[in-house]
């Protein structure tokens, strides 16, 4: 990808996010610390969620979201000759669903899982391929949320050592 690509590619999906609120139910703004083995760096995510839909007659729900992330690069020094560096920064778009269980007066529906197939910018030891699955555990309450999330290929393509983050969120409700 020519350096002019990945631009072009962030500001139509800035532009497409900005769009996104306006169906979206919460907005969340979330920043925090990602790590790959024990090397940290600093990440920023914007996800919008939309409306709930319950599964049938079960006591679980599920809620279409997308997120935009960015993991900032890092210079590690074992991996400075290598093909896929440390160094560059990292644009993750990712889209997928994010799954509750129980009534929304349960202390346990502010529990929530998350898994989003993901496109990726970078190519680094974390994260080497276009295509990455985005997994999140998390607890939400009504303007604030906290999550550990865990950016890879699923092991579909070496190097793999992934992003494994703790974001902090404060949501708008829309």
């Amino acid at each position: 990808m020519s350096a002019s690509k990945p631009l072009r590619f962030i500001v139509a999906i800035c532009l497409l996010l900005l769009a996104l609120p306006a169906a979206a139910t919460r907005l969340e703004l979330q920043a925090g610390r990602s790590y790959m083995r024990r090397s940290g760096t600093a990440t920023l995510f914007v996800e919008s969620v939309f409306d709930a839909h319950r599964i049938g007659d079960t006591r679980f729900s599920w809620s279409p979201d997308v997120s935009l992330g960015w993991i900032r690069g890092r210079n590690i020094g074992i991996y400075r000759h290598d093909r896929y560096g440390t160094t560059e920064d990292a644009w993750v778009l990712a889209g997928g669903v994010r799954a509750h269980y129980g009534e929304a007066g349960d202390w346990y529906h502010h529990l929530f899982a998350s898994f989003q197939p993901a496109y990726n910018t970078a190519r680094t030891q974390a994260l080497s391929t276009g295509y990455e699955f985005d997994s999140t555990l998390g607890w939400q309450e009504r303007y604030f949320s906290v999550e550990i999330r865990h950016v890879s290929n699923g092991a579909l393509h070496h190097p793999n050592h992934g992003e494994t983050m703790v974001l902090v969120g404060v949501a708008f409700h829309l």
